[in-house]
């Protein structure tokens, strides 16, 4: 079959399983994320690679995986431009001790454990010719992670996108996620460099990038502006040239270009109204039928069925690393600064979501070789565990307890209003 009829073929395929595996996960109470994702392991060599791989070669063959993988990446750096664009910091004036402890604790827990696991996972399930250092990095970050998209979904679903858990827990998670990707920059900086100079010399570049884009954005603001008053679609066109380009210059200083996408996002001024509107075209477009892509794209590197038996005893340690040491520093920055233990519990849990945000760090890690396929698979299996559990973890631990349980629409009032539709 011609490469072009194949692309015809296998986008709608995947585009229409991942959205029935949505809807149906979301009968039980799940993000419709956790069904996106498994479709995505299960069209690769997990289920259908195994069972028919006939069937796997013609719905997916070779020849067009390089396209679904472009376009998914395309995807990607959308749904990381979202990412930056809806972080909201401004919750930090309030209760801004309480914010900032429960981020650090969520990041520097797991990346200590992380850490210390990495370093015995090293010789197990490092790639051939990686240095300590920077396998050790990544998996730590790795273990860090908190999904701000899905974590929204979440509580939109359950009606506490408005509420004082709500508003709290998804500044933490913006804190912890604005962390997190200086730190993965600073890691993927480390792994791709051949010396401790050209990783200076590429965080320096990273760094020269930042401090451009903020000193250019009163700009790019001022040119949003001029576009808004035109038309949408000139709003669009400079948002997504915008996007591309910065991705670029990430790719070309070293760095991956979801660094890019995720800075030009929060440079972005969000409160423009046109710019909001643009931003709502381009999730309705990429995130529901180019970001499957991305999924069958990390399903098709993901082989739970070829994973050596003597691995899988890897798997349930790296979950209790992440789970645990998550919750414990989310957990505890929130007991340290005055939180009962019930609120403290309900917050580690839900800082403990990863979703597509996790993946997206993984698929980084597995394009610059600093994780085997062993250890994605593994890494990909805690993802989906740990934000399957949220949301039934979070339904249990509210009860009767008043600040977990949603407004009535009534005394939501206008102020009450969903989150952004995220991925999942």
């Amino acid at each position: 079959m011609p490469a072009q009829s194949s692309l015809l073929l296998a986008v709608p395929v995947v585009v229409l399983a991942c959205q029935a595996g949505g809807r149906v996960v979301r009968m039980v109470g799940q993000p419709p994320v956790i069904g996106e994702i498994l479709v995505g392991i299960l069209l690769g060599p997990s289920l259908l690679g195994s069972l028919a791989p006939g069937v796997q070669r013609h719905l997916l063959p070779p020849s067009v995986l390089p396209v679904t993988s472009a376009l998914g990446t395309l995807a990607l750096l959308a749904f990381v431009f979202l990412i930056g664009l809806e972080l909201d910091l401004s919750s930090l004036r309030t209760a801004r001790n309480a914010v900032i402890a429960v981020s650090l604790g969520s990041l520097l827990l797991p990346v200590a454990l992380g850490s210390a696991l990495a370093s015995v996972m090293y010789r197990h399930l490092a790639p051939p010719g990686v240095g300590r250092l920077p396998f050790v990095l990544f998996v730590a970050v790795a273990m860090a992670i908190t999904a701000f998209p899905v974590l929204a979904r979440i509580l939109a679903d359950r009606g506490l996108e408005a509420t004082r858990l709500g508003t709290f827990v998804m500044a933490c998670a913006a804190v912890d996620d604005a962390l997190a990707w200086c730190l993965l920059t600073a890691v993927v900086a480390v792994s791709t460099a051949g010396t401790a100079l050209s990783a200076l010399t590429t965080l320096a570049w990273a760094a020269a990038l930042v401090t451009a884009v903020i000193l250019l954005r009163p700009v790019l603001l001022t040119l949003l502006k001029r576009a808004g008053r035109t038309s949408d679609d000139l709003v669009l066109v400079v948002l997504f040239a915008g996007l591309c380009l910065t991705a670029y210059a990430t790719d070309q200083i070293g760095v991956h270009p979801a660094f890019g996408a995720f800075l030009i996002g929060a440079a972005a001024p969000c409160g423009l109204p046109a710019v909001e509107r643009s931003a709502a075209r381009i999730r309705a477009v990429f995130l529901p039928t180019l970001l499957p892509l991305y999924f069958v794209d990390t399903g098709l590197h993901t082989d739970l069925s070829g994973l050596p038996a003597g691995q899988w005893g890897w798997g349930p340690a790296i979950l209790i690393v992440a789970a645990a040491g998550k919750w414990a520093g989310a957990a505890g920055g929130a007991r340290l600064t005055g939180s009962d233990w019930r609120w403290a519990a309900a917050v580690g849990t839900l800082m403990n979501c990863r979703g597509v945000t996790e993946l997206v760090v993984l698929g980084i890690g597995r394009e610059i070789g600093v994780i085997s396929g062993a250890l994605f698979s593994l890494l990909v299996l805690m993802t989906v565990v740990t934000t399957a559990a949220t949301a039934p973890l979070l339904r249990r631990l509210a009860g009767r307890d008043p600040r977990m349980i949603p407004p009535s629409p009534s005394a939501a009032g206008p102020a009450h209003r969903a989150a952004p539709e995220a991925a999942g």
